[in-house]
């Protein structure tokens, strides 16, 4: 606390953290679900729903996927990220486990035969 007995900024910081990682994952149950039922989203949110969009999931792995990426966020926020990562990052990420970096080369494989 600082001397005016305000939370300091570090503080205020992780509960900022907390917040969108709250957030967070309650737009993915939304997405896992199949429906959002709100139409009021914050900037970052929006950013992270184009991004989805924009990767093309195979239906098949999307629900696989967003599950992976939603622990993945949770990890990197337990870190001290201020924002989630995009699913493009997550999906770029060389350090994911083994059989996730599979799935997702199977899945850009097919997406660039279909593109043929």
């Amino acid at each position: 606390m600082s001397e005016q007995g305000l939370p300091s900024s570090v503080q205020m910081d992780m509960v900022a953290s907390d917040a969108h990682l709250t957030q967070f994952n309650k737009l993915v149950a939304e997405l896992l679900k199949g429906t959002l039922t709100r139409n009021t989203f914050r900037p970052w949110e929006i950013e992270i729903l184009l991004d989805i969009e924009g990767c093309s999931l195979r239906e098949g792995a999307k629900r696989e996927t967003l599950r992976r990426y939603q622990k993945a966020v949770q990890r990197q926020m337990e870190k001290g990220a201020a924002y989630p990562m995009r699913l493009s990052e997550y999906l770029e990420n060389p350090r994911r486990t083994k059989g996730a970096s599979v799935e997702v080369e199977e899945e850009l494989e097919i997406e660039q035969l279909a593109k043929r």
